[in-house]
């Protein structure tokens, strides 16, 4: 299944390219840098996004995901450096980037958050 997911501004854009068989767009591209994240996750779900895919650790206390009608997809990783972060990038059948399936538990994923853990 082909997600639209926005990348947020955090992450490496070279990210985009391992994201195979997804539409992928960058907030810079969007321009949407610097858009706070409540108004950077309303902005995706109203321009068609699916799931947004951050590095943002803290999202879930910020913001209210349960009122986001978006699959929330974060990278966790030693630091936002390409290398480091591509082993918790989702396969594109998973459960985070194809947020119309029920969350399956799935080796490294949180599915309360679809939170994949890399380092700790």
């Amino acid at each position: 299944m082909r997600v639209r997911v926005p990348l947020d501004e955090q992450l490496p854009r070279q990210l985009s390219a391992y994201l195979v068989g997804h539409e992928v767009r960058t907030v810079q591209e969007q321009r949407w840098a610097g858009t706070k994240n409540g108004e950077l996750l309303r902005l995706a779900a109203e321009t068609g996004f699916e799931s947004f895919l951050t590095a943002d650790h803290n999202l879930e206390y910020q913001q209210n995901l349960q009122a986001v009608s978006l699959g929330i997809v974060v990278l966790v990783a030693a630091i936002n450096a390409l290398e480091d972060l591509l082993p918790s990038v989702p396969d594109p059948g998973q459960p985070a980037m194809t947020p119309s399936l029920p969350p399956q538990p799935t080796s490294g994923l949180d599915p309360g958050l679809g939170e994949t853990c890399v380092g700790d």
